[in-house]
């Protein structure tokens, strides 16, 4: 399989040198030349496989160039010892019409681990395969989850380095404590004066800066992202949607080739662009559920037509979705364009230059065709954690309230019953605070981990041990810049001079 890019280059390249290079040369993303067929029986009969057999059955039709021996072992280290389930991503039913799939078993206890657990396999193998070998730096921005996911991910992985930025006073304590205290002698960390947009534009900067990358060139790194712009993030991401629906079949809550809906909290679009992906590969999926916070930017596109953002930015109790610039929103973009990169540049530069582009009236029928798109505010989001507390003694983290909100809505408003999944991207133990205000628990002058406790004692099970050793673990990584100085502190990082 071929990939190709989202902005016109004729170039194509195979799936190894996608992943390598994470952007293509004119700052387009890398999209499969075509997508394979696999049906609503890609995994069937696989009740009894472990989760890395299905996901080599998945990506060995998108990683065409790996050996089959390489996706084996590399999925083997992925999906093993470092999540603390054997099924990796179990489907939890709320009632019989939803299917809440954990994707937070992994070491930082968010969704992100089932992705990057796996790239930094993909990402070694794919770099030994090039005739001169160099160091990658990997470099990220992140809302709150993918940071920590990618420095546990790549910590001392031979021949490559991570550096992540954050939001200052952005992200949630746990988060920030995640990964201030990451140990590994090829990682860094600091904080951005600004939100995720900030830093996920200064990031984009720092890419395309021919300078710096002359720079790095010549002492012998190269830049790439473990952010969901690169294919070797959101590949993996495909694998959980179908290992749910064959999850679905085999709890007997739907039969074989009946389609679901799959609802999704995002902000960046990556997660629900996997859901659509796997759409395209023949999952039966009649409705892809978009659930937006009050920073609904992706929720007001969808059924306006107009993506705008130029509009105030909230600070929220969902931070991982504080997002108003949705990079991976080109890609379905693309598809809906007919795949001709003149709109998509013309969209972007209309985003760039003015704030806001409006897409066509076929393209908008096409999203609305398959798309749905809603919003909760903190009030809905309260209410949700609560009222599957109540009733089904069963805690969301606020990413995933915001998912079942915007699913009650979406059932209200239509009156369609058909059953969904419903993809839980946290565990509420990294949200403490806003889960135990939700169900009624005062958790004024307390601490993090006073809160903690308390969750554990709600809800009988054992404080995370990711989690409970930041208590006692040293802040290594303390730096906070400017966003105009992002660049001068990778090259310190690098020593570069």
């Amino acid at each position: 399989m071929e990939y190709l890019s989202t902005r016109g280059s004729p170039l194509t390249i195979r799936s190894k040198k996608a992943i390598v290079k994470g952007l293509a040369e004119d700052n387009g993303l890398y999209v499969p030349s075509d997508f394979p067929h696999l049906g609503d029986g890609a995994l069937k009969g696989s009740e009894g496989d472990s989760y890395v057999s299905r996901a080599v059955k998945i990506l060995r039709a998108f990683l065409t160039d790996f050996r089959p021996d390489e996706l084996v072992a590399a999925c083997s280290k992925a999906y093993s010892d470092n999540f603390d389930t054997p099924t990796v991503a179990p489907l939890r039913f709320l009632g019989d019409e939803v299917g809440v799939l954990e994707l937070w078993h992994g070491p930082t206890l968010a969704f992100k681990d089932m992705a990057l657990q796996l790239m930094p396999w993909l990402l070694k193998t794919a770099i030994l395969s090039e005739k001169d070998p160099y160091k990658m730096v990997i470099l990220v921005a992140t809302s709150g989850d993918t940071g920590k996911a990618a420095l546990e991910g790549f910590s001392d992985v031979e021949g490559v380095s991570i550096f992540v930025f954050y939001p200052h006073e952005g992200i949630s304590e746990i988060q920030r404590l995640q990964m201030v205290t990451q140990r590994g002698s090829n990682v860094g960390v600091c904080g951005v004066r600004g939100n995720f947009d900030d830093a996920q534009s200064g990031v984009k900067r720092i890419f395309s800066e021919p300078e710096i990358n002359a720079r790095l060139e010549k002492s012998h790194f190269r830049f790439s992202s473990a952010n969901s712009i690169n294919w070797g993030r959101l590949a993996p991401q495909i694998v959980y949607y179908f290992s749910a629906y064959e999850d679905m079949v085999a709890a007997k809550k739907i039969e074989r080739g009946r389609p679901i809906h799959i609802c999704v909290p995002t902000g960046n679009f990556g997660n629900i662009l996997a859901a659509y992906y796997a759409l395209k590969c023949g999952l039966p999926v009649s409705k892809l559920i978009c659930a937006s916070n009050i920073n609904k930017v992706l929720a007001d596109f969808i059924r306006s037509g107009v993506y705008d953002r130029r509009r105030e930015f909230y600070k929220t109790e969902s931070p991982s979705m504080d997002i108003l610039i949705s990079s991976n929103l080109e890609r379905l973009l693309f598809e809906l364009a007919d795949r001709k990169a003149g709109p998509i540049l013309d969209w972007m530069n209309r985003l760039t230059t003015q704030g806001w582009y409006q897409i066509s009236h076929d393209a908008l029928e096409r999203l609305q065709s398959v798309f749905y798109g809603g919003f909760a505010d903190r009030a809905d989001t309260s209410k949700s954690i609560k009222e599957a507390f109540d009733k089904y003694g069963y805690l969301l983290d606020p990413h995933s309230a915001v998912g079942y909100s915007v699913l009650q809505k979406y059932r209200e408003e239509t009156g369609d019953t058909t059953p969904a999944v419903l993809a839980s991207t946290a565990s509420p133990f990294k949200f403490n605070r806003a889960v135990l205000e939700a169900i009624g628990r005062d958790t004024s002058h307390k601490d993090e981990f006073s809160l903690l406790q308390e969750l554990s004692s709600i809800t009988e099970q054992v404080i995370p041990e990711k989690l409970a050793e930041l208590r006692s673990l040293t802040e290594i990584h303390q730096g906070v810049c400017e966003k105009e100085g992002m660049a001068k502190v990778i090259l310190k990082f690098l020593g570069i001079d």
